[in-house]
């Protein structure tokens, strides 16, 4: 028997996105936009001293997966770098397709373990993380250091 993909955790999750709406004096702000299925994700960021994200705003357009991700990131991304943000990043894609058994050390992205059996889901639920990296990266002067794994579309702030 095929595991659901919409579970109760992802529902719950997806009717609990923190930090929505966009912060009006960002650092910066990345556009994330999946052409498989138009699920869109803006996100605004400040940064501290450190380079880590002090602030964060969000505006999600997509699905209850994509609205789980931006959940699960939002709950964690205040205090990381954009290393830490890209790593994140970069497990879970690595976890969705396949090419690891854990989704790293991201709390609660196992959440989405039922996903990996659907390849275009795939853009939706990495829009979050793509798009706070990004916004962290130029907000650290750093937005060449670490490349997007994605194709997705990305717009300036």
């Amino acid at each position: 028997m095929a595991t659901p993909l919409y579970t109760r955790d992802i529902l719950r999750l997806a009717a609990s996105i923190p930090y929505l709406g966009l912060l009006d004096e960002a650092d910066a702000r990345s556009e994330r936009a999946s052409a498989v299925c138009g699920s869109r994700v803006t996100v605004t960021v400040t940064v501290d001293e450190m380079g880590r994200v002090s602030g964060l705003g969000q505006e999600v357009r997509a699905c209850a997966l994509g609205q789980a991700s931006a959940a699960l990131m939002g709950r964690n991304a205040i205090g990381r770098s954009a290393k830490e943000l890209a790593a994140a990043r970069d497990a879970l894609a690595e976890f969705l397709e396949g090419a690891r058994e854990d989704a790293g050390d991201w709390p609660g992205l196992e959440a989405l373990a039922a996903a990996r059996a659907y390849p275009a889901r795939h853009p939706s639920i990495l829009l979050p993380f793509e798009a706070v990296t990004e916004a962290a990266l130029r907000a650290a002067g750093q937005d060449r250091a670490v490349s997007l794994t994605s194709s997705s579309s990305s717009s300036d702030r």
